[in-house]
């Protein structure tokens, strides 16, 4: 585990069913790109609508990578 933290901006191409098109990273660690992508390409939107009628649309997603500090030992 590299222990890194950081964020991965994605341009991302959601479909008319909500569902990711494509997926292009943007900027971001190297080492958290592999992640990110995997974990956008399995996400679902409710698809956008304009007029009433469901439409394909461009949008920039931001995945946060953070390490927590360990538990507080109890003494």
């Amino acid at each position: 585990m590299d222990h890194i933290e950081g964020q991965v901006a994605l341009q991302a191409t959601i479909s008319r069913s909500g569902s990711i098109e494509t997926l292009h990273v943007v900027k971001g660690p190297p080492s958290l790109r592999g992640a990110a992508i995997d974990a956008v390409r399995h996400w679902r939107y409710r698809p956008y609508t304009a007029d009433g009628q469901a439409v394909k649309v461009a949008t920039m997603v931001y995945v946060d990578f953070t390490l927590r500090p360990p538990p507080a030992m109890a003494h």
